[in-house]
């Protein structure tokens, strides 16, 4: 279990991250492509990113177990400024930091084997850990401070976000935004401790104590640094944080956004010019003054309730037209329990805003 401990400052500064961060999106997605788990919501993605996938994913592999430590410096804090800012921050990584944190990894259970596999070296008999021997030599010249193969690292992270994760981006901009829509009701309605005891079942407030289901046995002590809240599309089961105690606090944990059908889990992991032509079907659905009011009426978020009062429509019709829009990709709508909350998707939002559709 990881406990995350607050003082009365820390929950003055508990922040949302404004957006989702890609190098995180980009890491933990490599978690689920080798993961044959939840294939209602990602079989179609990993046998899609697969197909795409032509170039070289060894050093991520080594970089990246299955499971467990991998190194800090993949997803620095910068990213949450957008792919380019964090590649750049990846980018300048002072060299004695790398060499810390892949020492770390190298030390890792079964870090060693798992890094010769992945460089299709042979794997001696008890060599399974440690920081030499069977480490892979590109890893060991990491360790020793040696930077010359940081391009590699770089080139393979674009060439797998370009096939993995970019032809998804806004469907999981749509995700984080609802899952911020709600939480945001919960500040708004209780503050800080009420954000908190909003969040996911895997994450327990119990005031000044923050509960995590994870891995291993952990104690964070914020300090009054606060701590960022990062939703993330393609983390699942636990959440996420540092392994770095000094590094800025950050808490990565899965969107509470749910797929509303088999259809809308089909065509939410869909490339973006599959997704443009299914929408292009299903807008047709949307002509009417009616729905262009219910659009309007869902704001920055609304249930159902409030968006049959809003539009001046019955709670059945409010209904009906939020699921058209859903199909349609307008809206996404947050499941929680006997509560739903619909919002805006990026798309609703450019056709709000007079951006040109489909006819």
């Amino acid at each position: 279990m990881l406990r995350i401990h607050f003082t009365g400052v820390d929950l003055a500064r508990v922040r949302m991250a404004g957006r989702p961060d890609a190098l995180w999106e980009t890491i933990l997605s490599f978690h689920r492509l080798r993961d044959r788990r939840d294939a209602r919501l990602f079989g179609e993605w990993r046998t899609e990113t697969r197909s795409r996938l032509n170039g070289e994913t060894r050093l991520l592999g080594a970089l990246i177990p299955s499971r467990g430590y991998f190194p800090d410096f993949l997803t620095p804090v910068e990213g949450k400024y957008g792919w380019d800012v964090g590649l750049d921050a990846l980018r300048a990584i002072h060299p004695e930091r790398m060499r810390r944190e892949l020492v770390l990894l190298g030390q890792g259970a079964g870090a060693g084997s798992g890094m010769a596999a992945a460089f299709g070296m042979p794997v001696a008999p008890g060599t399974g850990t440690g920081t030499d021997g069977m480490v892979p030599r590109r890893l060991r010249d990491f360790m020793e401070g040696d930077t010359t193969h940081l391009p590699r690292l770089l080139s393979e992270l674009r060439g797998y976000h370009r096939a993995a994760v970019e032809p998804y981006w806004t469907h999981i901009q749509a995700q984080i935004e609802a899952e911020r829509a709600a939480r945001g009701r919960a500040l708004l309605d209780g503050g800080a401790d009420e954000l908190l005891a909003s969040l996911p079942p895997m994450l327990r407030w119990r005031a000044p104590v923050l509960e995590c289901d994870y891995p291993v046995d952990r104690d964070v002590r914020l300090r009054g640094r606060g701590l960022l809240l990062q939703p993330s599309f393609f983390c699942r089961r636990t959440a996420v944080t540092l392994h770095d105690p000094e590094l800025p606090p950050v808490l990565v944990y899965p969107a509470a956004a749910e797929l509303s059908s088999a259809q809308a889990g089909c065509e939410a992991t869909r490339p973006a010019e599959e997704q443009r032509q299914y929408r292009q079907r299903t807008l047709g659905k949307l002509v009417g003054h009616t729905r262009s009011v219910v659009l309007q009426a869902i704001g920055d978020g609304a249930t159902t309730s409030e968006l049959a009062r809003r539009a001046g429509v019955s709670l059945a019709s409010a209904s009906q037209h939020a699921g058209v829009m859903r199909e349609a990709g307008l809206v996404t709508t947050l499941r929680r329990g006997n509560a739903v909350l619909h919002t805006v998707t990026p798309l609703g939002a450019a056709l709000l805003k007079g951006g040109a559709i489909a006819s």
